[in-house]
């Protein structure tokens, strides 16, 4: 059975352990091709040191305007830092960053507040997904989750749109099939946003663009039918068959492989 070790310490200063809300580490996880995922173990941030986490990001995103990009995104979601900060199945704190919903949404709301102030708002996007359980992030009321962070921390700011992973693709407990439940239910989370709101997760062109004309969403964003397909608009408005996406190329190493070798339809 192959193994791979998520060996985060690689990328952290000297070799230290990964940053997290928690100390707790991600168990070991057995994909259903029997890929075995090892994770390196966390370290529990301290209090004092979280002002400086956040300058971190504004300073990318002060980094990102000066290489020329025309605005950034927030990554709140999946399982990375400040969505482990946000669930209550990874944050365990007891102090003003864990605990009720509001504390464990602090360390978003700062980082999205110091970014803001940064580049502004009006070029500024937030990506979250409450409904997700990436690496062991999951929370007891998504639901609640997600309004608090809309309605108290890009609401209040004006930021220009929101990203949202929707609750669409769920496991079928009877045939272990994914399962897409009504869209129905993004309604509460676009109605409470007032800026632009862009959803994601397992549509194609036909239900994305149902959501668009049932006011749903504004826009739908799409990943691995856009990696797999890299003309995907063209061949959305000239309905021609899609490259099929390649599962066991993502997330790797390889820097054409999976990410630049899929054909346009010019070349079909």
């Amino acid at each position: 059975m192959d193994s791979f070790v998520l060996d985060w310490t690689d990328f952290e200063p000297s070799g230290q352990p990964p940053i997290s809300c928690t100390d707790k580490q991600v168990p070991t996880q057995v994909g259903d091709d029997g890929y075995v995922e090892e994770f390196a173990a966390p370290r529990r941030l301290q209090i004092e040191e979280i002002p400086g986490v956040v300058n971190d990001f504004r300073f990318a995103a002060r980094n990102a305007m000066k290489a020329g990009f025309d605005g950034v995104e927030i990554h709140a979601a999946h399982g990375y830092l400040i969505d482990q900060f946000l669930k209550d199945s990874a944050n365990d704190r007891d102090d003003e960053y864990g605990g009720s919903l509001q504390n464990r949404c602090r360390f978003a709301a700062e980082v999205i507040t110091a970014v803001a102030a940064e580049v502004g708002a009006d070029r500024l996007g937030v990506r979250i997904s409450p409904f997700s359980d990436y690496l062991d992030s999951c929370d007891s009321d998504p639901e609640a989750l997600a309004l608090h962070v809309i309605r108290g921390a890009l609401n209040p700011l004006g930021v220009l749109y929101c990203h949202f992973v929707g609750p669409r693709m769920r496991v079928n407990p009877g045939n272990g099939e994914l399962a897409l439940p009504h869209m129905d239910m993004v309604l509460p989370f676009r109605r409470a946003f007032r800026g632009t709101f862009v959803v994601t997760g397992g549509y194609n062109q036909e239900d994305g663009d149902a959501a668009v004309a049932d006011a749903h969403a504004d826009l739908i964003g799409y990943g691995r039918l856009f990696l797999a397909n890299p003309d995907l608009p063209e061949r959305f408005a000239r309905k021609a068959e899609l490259n099929k996406y390649d599962r066991s190329t993502f997330y790797t190493a390889d820097p054409v492989v999976g990410y630049t070798d899929y054909p346009f339809l010019r070349q079909v």
